[in-house]
């Protein structure tokens, strides 16, 4: 069901049963004004009456009310008063000459009662009252069913304006209520018209202040989704990219296995370039999954304290056959002990990278230095360097300074450059003192 119809039927039912007890409670309020009116009016004239002399008034024909008003111009209801004067026996000395005739004695105490005229199933309100030298009696009547047409006149004359009225609120509510859901129903045609990787933000222009923070909640998932399906992209064609040398290496070695027949020299050299394609490829693709991993989840909230001095004499305990096999010193150098907020492996992978890295461009007899401050790591080799043009593009992805001996396929760096931004890490690449290259990680 949708929103309109849901206020629609919403508003009609509040409407109707807000009216239904509003009708209910002025009928009853009004009943009460005019009872209590027309008892005031009966006992005034019930007092009126018991003032006069009925003996010198018995023989006084009245005139008939009716034919006086028409004459004027005027109205009036048979029922609206009636009267009778009795003695105390019962004997009745005056009346109005209409209803008044048919009124009945039936005297019990003074005060109202509820009684019929002679002849009349209709009910009767009746004011009984005795005259101070208690000779007289005098009764005041008028029909409940007056009383309860006048009633319904009121009350709906009170009501009748609102009866016009609601019905006119309520379409001018439902259509204020269509024209301010057009924004949201214009937001629905252009969410089902949009393309999965659009970023293009929606318009808050025209929208109501609680509809704003969904509409720039949906912009940040849209900005969100197409960086995902960027990366995606990007890691596909990477992938492709990089996988179709190896995989053609790995298919030529297979081949020349197969055609080396009798050559045993040909099949083991082959079989080693075999296994060295492996090992690269192999690598390459935990490069390309640990880097699009880096890239697309959001970590932080495995972040934990991490003490960074351990950290690093692991990582050279790690490295240390590797240097030792290439006749390469390995210099730790620590005066702290800092505890830094991040993602142990995350931490070691970037830190082993970057031995790994000056391990494999620096030549035998070097030496790779490690330096831990309160707020820096630096790792310095002394190997061949990069000229500043190659120095400002370190870190891109697959990107190798040319002329490189050493196989590799430039995702080390761009690794540990992704894994800086995740943790705040300031990551500055620059010439070390002896002409090689110098990493600092600040933070």
């Amino acid at each position: 069901m949708s929103l309109f119809l849901r206020l629609a039927i919403g508003f009609v039912l509040l409407i109707l049963i807000c009216g239904g007890l509003a009708t209910v409670s002025a009928w009853h309020q009004t009943r009460d004004k005019v009872d209590e009116l027309f008892d005031t009016q009966q006992m005034l004239f019930a007092k009126r009456l018991i003032a006069l002399d009925p003996t010198s008034l018995h023989e006084v024909t009245l005139p008939k009310t009716k034919s006086i008003l028409r004459h004027h111009r005027g109205d009036q209801d048979d029922d609206a008063l009636a009267f009778a004067i009795f003695s105390a026996e019962g004997q009745p000395l005056l009346n109005d000459g209409e209803n008044g005739r048919d009124l009945q004695f039936d005297y019990r105490r003074d005060g109202f009662t509820d009684g019929r005229l002679r002849g009349d199933k209709d009910s009767w309100r009746l004011l009984w009252l005795t005259s101070a030298d208690k000779r007289y009696r005098v009764v005041v009547g008028q029909e409940w069913e007056y009383r309860d047409d006048m009633t319904r006149d009121l009350a709906l004359s009170s009501l009748l304006p609102w009866l016009i009225a609601i019905p006119l609120m309520l379409l001018f509510l439902l259509a204020l209520v269509w024209f301010e859901l057009r924004p949201l129903k214009q937001l629905t045609t252009k969410l089902h018209q949009r393309a999965p990787d659009d970023a293009t933000p929606l318009s808050e222009a025209r929208l109501p202040k609680e509809v704003k923070p969904l509409v720039a909640a949906l912009n940040g998932l849209f900005s969100r989704m197409a960086e995902l399906v960027q990366r995606e992209r990007r890691f596909t064609s990477d992938a492709a990219h990089e996988l179709r040398s190896p995989l053609a290496a790995l298919r030529v070695q297979s081949e020349v296995i197969q055609l080396a027949d009798d050559d045993e020299a040909m099949r083991k050299r082959a079989l080693q370039q075999l296994d060295s394609g492996i090992v690269r490829a192999t690598r390459l693709v935990d490069q390309l999954l640990t880097l699009s991993r880096v890239e697309a989840d959001d970590l932080r909230s495995e972040f934990q304290p991490v003490a960074l001095a351990p950290l690093l004499q692991n990582l050279l305990a790690e490295h240390f056959p590797q240097a030792e096999q290439q006749h390469i010193e390995l210099a730790f150098n620590g005066h702290a002990e800092p505890v830094m907020n991040g993602h142990p492996l995350l931490l070691s992978l970037l830190v082993r990278n970057l031995l790994d890295n000056a391990l494999r461009y620096s030549p035998a007899g070097s030496t790779v230095q490690i330096q831990l401050d309160q707020r820096a790591i630096i790792v310095e080799d002394n190997g061949a360097g990069v000229s500043e043009e190659q120095l400002a593009r370190l870190g891109e992805r697959f990107w190798r300074p040319p002329g490189q001996a050493q196989s590799g396929s430039g995702l080390g760096l761009s690794i540990v450059k992704n894994i800086a931004q995740l943790h705040g890490i300031r990551l500055v690449f620059s010439h070390a003192a002896q002409g090689g290259l110098r990493v600092t990680l600040s933070w």
